[in-house]
């Protein structure tokens, strides 16, 4: 059985989700409270904490959130607001959710058994805007970390590498840049490969932008 504390203002909406949890026997509030810092001490031995919320509120409430023990939390709001999950997703990487009010039994059940295994819970309208906006972050992380490798990859090269890609860029052959070296063709050939394995580059001419664009080559 799942052991809740529940936080709301009014005593009618405590008593009515006390009656909503206890309904299917999966779970019992333990303890209720008519404000947040009321409830904190008798949280503890608590599995997931219920809080009903206002949405104009919710910026405050997560900050108190914040300086509590990580404690699975359920916020329901009183109307529902697409910016709520913005705004509790300050506390990443605790679980929470967020239901409107007049959630059933059924849902509000399923949505503190979630919250207790870890996973967040939210409606598909109010989750959205937060999807897209994470998609968007780990799309710009992926990008840096590339861009990251692919810097730390050219500045491996090694001088006579970096000689022999700025010859590259002049259009020179390999016999060519041999002569210009005095080096063998062969070496030329094995200094070209390496450039390529470290730059990322499939042929000469990409090999060549990514110097250019790492100002490797002058041109």
């Amino acid at each position: 059985m799942i052991h809740a504390v529940v936080v709301a203002s009014a005593l009618a909406v405590r008593s009515g989700l006390r009656t909503l949890l206890s309904a299917g026997e999966a779970a019992e509030v333990i303890d209720e409270a008519a404000i947040l810092s009321e409830a904190l001490p008798l949280a503890q031995e608590a599995e997931v904490l219920i809080v009903v919320a206002e949405p104009f509120a919710l910026p405050e409430l997560t900050q108190q959130l914040l300086d509590i023990e990580p404690l699975p939390v359920l916020v329901m709001l009183t109307a529902e607001d697409a910016h709520a999950v913005q705004t509790l997703a300050a506390l990443h990487p605790r679980a929470w959710g967020v239901l409107p009010l007049e959630a059933s039994a059924e849902e509000l059940l399923a949505a503190v058994g979630a919250l207790r295994e870890g996973l967040f819970v939210s409606p598909p309208a109010l989750i959205e805007p937060l999807a897209a906006s994470l998609l968007q972050l780990a799309s710009q992380e992926a990008q840096s970390i590339a861009n990251n490798s692919a810097e730390a990859a050219i500045g491996a090269l090694t001088d006579r590498e970096v000689q022999v890609l700025q010859l590259l860029a002049q259009g020179l052959a390999n016999k060519q840049i041999a002569a210009r070296l005095n080096i063998s063709e062969h070496t030329v050939k094995f200094h070209v490969s390496a450039i390529y394995h470290k730059l990322g580059a499939s042929n000469r001419t990409e090999a060549v932008r990514l110097g250019v664009r790492q100002g490797l080559i002058v041109l």
